[in-house]
């Protein structure tokens, strides 16, 4: 900072005089100390309101003071990003107010697919979470950070297992902005037409204790968790607009029955196929391929 010296007639005036003071440490109160101010609490604001601050302490010391205010390093106010990116940090804040996605870039980026990426922050107790495709959409959702908050970058691949009349039997992944039940009926090829019970598409969920109302205290796993099945019957076109609006969760069971219809039609191909009347190979006679006997 410095001051402009007064002038007087007939005398010149001599250039203002700058004084550049040794980086100050910001100790553990919040404050530094000037000369001829003593000490300026700094902690919490910013260049321009710690220059103000310190320019009306100078007045009536120095002639028109002007003081300018640079942040060197910033060794308290940080946030730190491990897990799925490029390099584990720790980030410096500044005045300018960064966010999640500046932490995020900072530290390289994330390693896995931004479908498949969840971002965690830890904010004292509160641990939040969101898929990073969701902060990239929605602006709104890209919060300004505080020092101490932990962003974890996690790669967690979620999957379903779909069972019984459906195109297809296996465990299917999906992305962590998360799909509907009628998305996951349609990856799995749908309904067996031959087989599937409309009427009996069931969903098998460990659900939290606080997730649904009970008439009666349920019964829970060690983790607090509750076995639900749910139960969607397809014959009712309302249905539909249910299987749109219903979320898949993690490590959901989906069970399609077979119908009734398909279990009798299963019996009696083995009724027919045991009376069959038989060759000396044992194979019925009426299957083509049987080599003659």
């Amino acid at each position: 900072f410095g001051g402009r010296a007064g002038s007087a007639a007939g005398s010149m005036v001599p250039p203002p005089q700058m004084v550049v003071l040794p980086e100050q440490m910001v100790g553990q109160d919040g404050s530094i100390n000037v000369p001829f101010v003593g000490h300026v609490l700094v902690s919490g604001h910013d260049p321009a309101w710690i220059e103000r601050t310190i320019t009306q302490g100078l007045e009536g010391k120095a002639n028109q003071p002007q003081v300018l205010v640079r942040v060197m390093r910033n060794t308290t106010a940080t946030v730190t990003v491990v897990g799925e990116v490029s390099a584990n940090i720790r980030m410096p804040l500044t005045a300018q107010g960064e966010r999640l996605l500046d932490a995020l870039a900072a530290a390289g980026g994330a390693k896995q697919p931004v479908d498949k990426t969840t971002l965690q922050i830890t904010r004292g107790n509160v641990v939040q979470s969101l898929p990073l495709e969701t902060i990239i959409r929605d602006p709104a959702q890209n919060i300004q950070l505080k020092s101490g908050d932990v962003i974890t970058a996690i790669y967690k691949p979620l999957s379903f297992t779909v069972l019984g009349a459906t195109g297809k039997n296996e465990e299917m992944a999906f992305e962590v902005q998360g799909i509907s039940l009628a998305q996951a009926m349609a990856r799995a090829g749908g309904l067996d037409d031959t087989r599937a019970d409309a009427k009996a598409i069931f969903i098998f969920r460990f659900e939290d204790k606080d997730a649904l109302q009970w008439k009666n205290p349920p019964m829970t796993t060690p983790e607090g968790k509750v076995p639900v099945i749910y139960q969607v019957d397809l014959k009712d076109p309302g249905s539909f607009f249910v299987a749109q609006g219903f979320p898949m969760d993690d490590k959901d069971v989906m069970y399609i029955s077979n119908s009734p219809g398909a279990e009798v039609n299963k019996f009696i191909s083995i009724m027919v196929n045991a009376s069959a009347p038989r060759g000396g190979c044992g194979h019925p006679r009426n299957i083509v391929a049987c080599e003659p006997c």
